[in-house]
């Protein structure tokens, strides 16, 4: 067992995007890092040397959230490395790239499929860490959900349903594990990573990211660290909130001002 007088935080969907992010801004704040993957074993093995070059312990482990054993023995790793875990940061996520207008675009497997990571994955996450989390004197999980969840509009619909079931797992989560644990929930907008030239191809990321940004009061979009921003902040200094849904979208909720002819 090493470094057992820092805080440890298990980050899911840990080797990029905002999870990376989020790893790394709570190895600069002291915190010993689990890193979680799927797939990107060298991104997340990158953002554990990253994070031990804060001056922190890291660590990279692989597990499909989905899985409720991989859930658990993730936690198992993390404790058994350092006898502790005082922050969860939720955010492996899925989605389906799939045309709103068409309903057929979707079927039951395909919701199985995106609810088994960002619903019930998230709530197994939190099933195993709960023990562990009550003991700190700072327990705390945050939840990286989505606008989407709110404004009905997204990647496909499971997506968007799964994002909204999401929010409202976080408010049980918040009343069920108080006042030892706090669980709030982070709802990004248009997020600049590589997820969604992914999903979307290159030239379509770029018209819909320019159109975000347009419609946007700030005229812009999130980087990872943004929102990782707020999940830190959430984790590390918002002692006194849970339950709470902490909107980072440069502004695309609230819009641009309406345009007054004379």
């Amino acid at each position: 067992m090493t470094g057992t007088g820092h805080p440890v935080a298990l980050i899911t969907g840990g080797g990029t995007g905002v999870g990376a992010a989020s790893a790394l801004q709570l190895a600069k704040r002291g915190y010993n890092v689990a890193i979680n993957y799927s797939r990107s074993q060298a991104e997340a093995e990158e953002t554990a040397a990253a994070a031990r070059a804060c001056g922190v312990d890291a660590v990279a482990v692989k597990g499909t959230v989905a899985e409720d054993a991989d859930c658990r023995r993730m936690v198992g790793q993390a404790v058994a490395r350092w006898g502790r875990i005082d922050a969860l940061i939720n955010s492996a996520g899925t989605t389906q790239f799939a045309a709103l207008a068409d309903l057929e675009k979707q079927n039951a497997e395909d919701f199985l499929r995106v609810y088994g990571v960002n619903v019930i994955g998230v709530y197994q996450m939190v099933r195993a860490a709960e023990p562990y989390l009550r003991k700190s004197d700072n327990g705390a999980v945050v939840n990286i959900s989505s606008i989407a969840g709110v404004n009905g509009n997204g990647s496909s619909i499971a997506y968007i349903a799964s994002k909204g079931a999401l929010n409202t797992l976080t408010l049980t989560l918040a009343r069920l594990l108080s006042p030892e644990v706090r669980v709030n929930v982070v709802l990004p907008g248009l997020i600049d990573t590589r997820w969604l030239p992914a999903g979307l191809g290159s030239e379509t990321f770029e018209t819909v990211k320019q159109n975000f940004a347009n419609s946007s009061a700030l005229g812009a979009v999130c980087s990872a660290d943004d929102i990782a921003d707020a999940a830190t902040f959430l984790v590390c200094d918002a002692l006194k909130m849970t339950g709470q849904f902490l909107t980072v979208d440069a502004g695309f909720m609230l819009g641009r001002p309406a345009k007054v002819s004379k």
